[in-house]
């Protein structure tokens, strides 16, 4: 089950729409249910709380208000992909080739 820190996304029909952190998982007092509070990452930022069962929490779909969610665990690229610690090397970059500098915020 997903734990609190975890950033999901949350689809709306079959479509992504936003990203979450859970910010906590409480047991209801109905069995099997769980008040779900999630930091949804948007501007501004918004806390809400819903009511899940556990397999919701673990990506199964779920209605609400007559509208078809699901909750898709995040994760981050491998590590292993980059840094071998059995051997001690990361990526290998080629210094002969010079990347493009692109300017956040417009040019100077």
């Amino acid at each position: 089950m997903a734990t609190a820190g975890d950033i999901v996304l949350i689809y709306y029909g079959d479509k992504p729409t936003f990203f979450a952190r859970i910010e906590e998982i409480l047991q209801d007092h109905k069995p099997h249910w769980f008040h779900v509070k999630l930091l949804v990452l948007q501007i501004p930022v918004v806390e809400v709380v819903w009511i899940l069962r556990e397999e919701y929490i673990n990506g199964a779909s779920f209605t609400m208000g007559g509208h078809s969610l699901r909750m898709k665990p995040v994760t981050g690229p491998d590590e292993s992909a980059r840094h071998d610690p059995v051997n001690g090397e990361g990526l290998k970059h080629d210094r002969n080739k010079s990347g493009k500098v692109i300017p956040l915020f417009g040019e100077k």
